[in-house]
């Protein structure tokens, strides 16, 4: 990397610095269409669809494209949305467990930080370099942020339904530069999807790609971007 000073970092939220991961028995007594329990595997199939950054559902009907694109925009619409998809009979889902996933994956406790995903947000913290969360999302972070003991970390949050504009739409991470009051050439954004984190790229930010893994199975993908963008201990 040739010498830029970052002055500001925005960040991705899922698959970021959190990733959904309800704890043990967060899906007791859910069920399939048939009656049979949800497994540890279907759940995990349906976890994968809820986290989708971007496209459809490969089975989601074409009378529902337009609300799925447009759901990180209005709460209403996102819930409406992923019931749909969630109750789609491709799915097998049975009674209410559909709308009850979609509830689990609002709680603020299903969402688990990456390992090092306090340890970068003090970093930031502690070489004066304001943070913002920019996120296609459709309910408010700071409680999730707060569950984790994380919120005072953060400076600005820029939500997708909120600011009324989705990545990866350039508009979304100037908003997060001018909160932050640093100009985009020397913001770094670090996010999972080079399709829509990697939009920052047009409003002339710097961008770092991570892994949306298992957070078992990734402890210091951040701490390294920020590394090779000159931030570290």
């Amino acid at each position: 990397m040739d010498a830029v000073v970052i002055r500001g970092v925005l960040l991705d939220f899922s698959g970021t610095l959190f990733r959904l991961e309800p704890g043990p028995g967060a899906v007791d007594g859910l069920h399939n269409a048939d009656g049979t329990a949800l497994t540890a595997e279907r759940y995990a199939d349906v976890l994968a669809l809820m986290t989708v950054p971007t496209g459809v559902p490969a089975h989601l009907p074409a009378d529902l494209h337009d609300s799925w694109h447009r759901r990180d925009l209005n709460p209403e619409v996102h819930r409406a949305g992923y019931e749909a998809s969630l109750v789609h009979p491709e799915l097998g889902l049975g009674g209410d467990t559909p709308g009850k996933l979609y509830d689990l994956m609002l709680a603020p406790s299903s969402w688990r930080p990456y390992p090092d995903t306090e340890a970068a947000l003090r970093l930031l913290r502690a070489k004066g370099i304001p943070v913002a969360v920019v996120s296609n999302i459709a309910w408010d972070l700071r409680d999730t942020f707060a569950h984790w003991g994380l919120a005072e970390l953060v400076d600005e949050f820029v939500l997708s339904y909120v600011v009324g504009v989705v990545k990866p739409d350039a508009k979304i991470f100037e908003i997060a530069c001018e909160r932050l009051s640093v100009e985009p050439g020397a913001a770094l954004m670090i996010g999972d999807s080079a399709e829509a984190d990697g939009g920052a790229a047009a409003a002339g930010c710097r961008f770092e790609r991570v892994e949306p893994q298992a957070t078992a199975n990734r402890q210091d993908a951040l701490l390294g971007a920020l590394r090779r963008h000159g931030i570290a201990d």
